[in-house]
């Protein structure tokens, strides 16, 4: 983890001020050491209304049932979406990876996730609103940021939420080790496989995605 990392808090506190502001009368927000927490129970319902009124620099994500921010992304976390998103479209012209999605994620469709990438069939999203059900999403992609959170949520309660909502395959682009971790074959709640490459490996996706991954181009991004 980057130096300091542990020490940054999730958003400024202008940003949670105008949050708290914008929040719905029953959603009381805090800020304790640094992380953007509720006083009560957020159900899913208050949680899509307070995302809904959320100030545009300020993403958020409902996971493991609790209140979440996602980091914004830099200049290295945008070129390798890029980056990934042309071997996508190289490789498998039939699909798109859709930029920034918001799923269902979570047993029952419970939690509410913002992948980096989802992939799906051309046009899948179309007609969706802003929590689309994972039914259909083959992919979901997360290339983890320079933040406090980055181990719990992108490494441990994502590959939980994306497993449960049986999405085919989670793809991590691990920016702090340099690895790609590919979590794939769903069952029971929870990915059955789940192997890490150093980057400028060869890389291979699973079907129903069925992309190679040629990641020598990585290290360019390595920071």
């Amino acid at each position: 983890m980057t130096p300091g990392t542990a020490e940054r808090p999730q958003m400024p506190i202008e940003d949670f001020e105008e949050l708290a502001d914008a929040a719905p009368e029953n959603v009381r927000l805090e800020i304790v050491d640094g992380r953007l927490r509720t006083k009560d129970p957020l159900s899913v319902e208050d949680f899509e209304e307070l995302e809904h009124r959320a100030p545009e620099t300020v993403r958020l994500e409902y996971i493991n049932g609790k209140l979440e921010v996602k980091a914004m992304p830099d200049g290295n976390h945008r070129e390798i979406f890029m980056w990934l998103l042309r071997e996508c479209m190289q490789q498998r012209p039939d699909l798109n990876l859709v930029p920034e999605s918001g799923v269902k994620a979570e047993a029952y469709r419970k939690g509410r996730a913002r992948t980096d990438g989802s992939l799906a069939p051309v046009d899948h999203f179309k007609g969706h609103g802003e929590w689309s059900d994972p039914d259909g999403t083959l992919m979901a992609v997360e290339i983890t940021s320079h933040d406090r959170d980055t181990n719990r949520r992108d490494r441990i309660d994502k590959p939980v939420g994306y497993g449960a909502a049986d999405i085919p395959v989670y793809l991590l682009i691990d920016r702090d080790n340099n690895t790609v971790t590919v979590f794939s074959e769903p069952k029971g709640g929870r990915y059955q496989q789940a192997p890490s490459y150093p980057w400028g490996s060869i890389v291979e996706i699973p079907e129903p995605v069925g992309i190679t991954l040629k990641t020598e181009k990585l290290k360019d991004y390595a920071d």
